[in-house]
């Protein structure tokens, strides 16, 4: 796994908020901020961290689903054009994205043929080719060609997830975004789920891109965890390590949150809100709710000390 598929560099994502009766634009909502990491190839990378702090928003990012504000892009080797739809589109059939909820994720008002073939119907494939490819990718997630001409609404959760993954396959992408993609299923249906994706990692020579708040699944499924807090990084390296030797306060308060059957250790719960911090806030953006800061912390920006796949952005563990 020694080879890069992808690599980001100073990722910035921002979401305007408007006002007025002409949409004036009065600030923007700086989602993802800075972010650089890279995935290699065969690896599951875990993206943790709590509601809001912009895992979702990297996902859409990485498939071109949110314009970029900053940033660089490139994927296997090739630098992606975040502005460029052309780039968009080439990029698109090697990174696929996975969503959350699979009750909404598809058409309604589509058959699961319609759902299946249409992205190879807009690059000029046949219908019968699309068809085919289809009927192959459904065997591979544990479906029956019986399913084409059936609708979202006829199946489970965990049989419309599984319609999702074969719709991320039908391009052959090498690198699927998981966002979340087991919170809405039930237990044993995420083992199911969790169980396919690894299977398909690596009959399909797949790298992962795995968004989750599960602490449980991270450390069962993933090789490399990274975590994120009001859009930057907090801390990266091996599950192993993070997440037995947390070095940074915020991993350390997600650990410390998991719930356990030892009734003398209940879950201590992080204090404070996510906020969105000021345009021109300075020092570490965790501050307002770290139990360890200091002065310093407040006072200048801090720097991600990193080899390129692991690391922290803390004063205290930079000493």
């Amino acid at each position: 796994m020694s080879s890069v598929v992808i690599q980001v560099e100073n990722l910035s994502v921002w979401y305007p908020l408007r006002s007025g009766i002409f949409s004036h634009v009065d600030r923007y909502v700086k989602a993802v901020r800075g972010l650089s990491f890279s995935l290699r190839k065969g690896e599951i990378l875990a993206v943790i961290g709590e509601s809001g702090c912009g895992k979702s928003t990297l996902a859409q990012a990485l498939v071109g689903l949110t314009p970029w504000h900053d940033g660089s892009y490139s994927l296997f080797g090739e630098e992606v054009e975040v502005k460029s739809g052309a780039s968009w589109k080439s990029a698109r059939e090697k990174i696929q994205m996975i969503f959350q909820d699979p009750f909404s994720s598809l058409n309604p008002r589509q058959s699961v043929s319609e759902i299946l073939c249409y992205p190879l119907l807009t690059r000029g494939f046949s219908r019968l080719a699309a068809l085919e490819k289809a009927n192959d990718i459904l065997e591979k997630v544990g479906l029956s060609s019986e399913v084409l001409e059936k609708f979202p609404h006829e199946f489970s959760g965990g049989q419309r997830q599984r319609i999702g993954i074969a719709r991320a396959l039908m391009l052959s992408p090498k690198i699927l975004v998981c966002d979340e993609v087991t919170s809405a299923l039930d237990v044993s249906v995420q083992a199911q789920v969790l169980k396919l994706l690894d299977e398909l990692r690596k009959s399909l020579d797949l790298s992962l891109i795995f968004i989750s708040h599960d602490m449980q699944v991270v450390k069962a499924f993933a090789d490399r965890v990274l975590v994120m807090y009001l859009g930057e990084t907090m801390e990266e390296g091996s599950v192993e390590s993070v997440l037995r030797s947390p070095q940074h306060p915020y991993t350390r308060a997600l650990i410390r949150s998991i719930p356990t059957l030892d009734r003398g250790c209940p879950p201590e719960i992080l204090g404070g809100n996510i906020e969105p911090l000021p345009d021109d806030f300075l020092g570490c953006c965790f501050v307002s709710r770290c139990p360890e800061s200091i002065d310093a912390c407040r006072k200048k920006n801090i720097e991600m000390h990193t080899d390129g796949f692991s690391g922290v952005r803390c004063l205290l563990c930079a000493k």
